[in-house]
This record gives structure tokens, C-alpha cells and sequence, in this order.
């Protein structure tokens, strides 16, 4: 009798061990499901976020572009301010000295 008893107690452990073995094996695919899901997530926020890169390189590209346009025409409007500058002083000279001229031609 002794003997069915440890059958019995073998088999009862065997089949404890499988069902434990099988709560695993169901707990892992439902973990690995879970991680798959989590990667799917990150991924497409990996996109979301490359996407968002490009085009935040490609405003600020757009925008240096523009920048130095404008940095252009500043200068090139700096420059004719100080040539019309120059002229205007040439200009003033010019009407002083005119000035003096009919002041002397007056003072005759």
C-alpha cells in the first residue's frame, strides 16, 4: 500500500510542478504581450518624435536662412546709410560755402 501512496504522492507533486510550470509559462506570455505592447508604444513615439525633429531642423534651417537674409539686407541698409550720410555733409559744406558766397557778394 505504501508504495501506491507514493505513486499517488509522486503523481499529486508531478502534477502540482506542471500546473505551476504552466501559471509561468501563461504569466510570461502575458508579460511578453505586455512588453511587445510597451514596445510597439515606444517605437511609435520614437517616430512621433524623429518626425518632429526633422521638422523642427528643417523650421530652424527656414529660419537661419532668413536670419542671414536679413542680416544681409541690415548691412547693405547700414552702408547706405552711411553713404547717404557722407553726402548729406558733402551737401551741407557745399550750401555753407554757397552761404558764404552770397553773404560776401551781399556784404559788396
Amino acid at each position: 500500500m505504501e508504495a501506491v501512496q507514493e505513486g499517488i504522492d509522486t503523481l499529486a507533486s508531478l502534477e502540482e510542478r506542471i500546473n505551476r510550470a504552466v501559471q509561468v509559462i501563461s504569466n510570461l506570455r502575458s508579460e511578453n504581450q505586455q512588453l511587445q505592447q510597451r514596445l510597439k508604444s515606444a517605437q511609435e513615439q520614437l517616430t512621433s518624435a524623429s518626425e518632429a525633429r526633422d521638422e523642427a531642423q528643417a523650421v530652424t534651417g527656414e529660419f537661419q536662412k532668413q536670419a542671414s537674409d536679413l542680416e544681409q539686407r541690415v548691412q547693405g541698409l547700414s552702408d547706405e546709410l552711411d553713404t547717404l550720410r557722407g553726402e548729406r555733409r558733402q551737401v551741407k559744406v557745399r550750401i555753407e560755402k554757397l552761404l558764404s558766397q552770397l553773404d560776401l557778394l551781399s556784404a559788396s
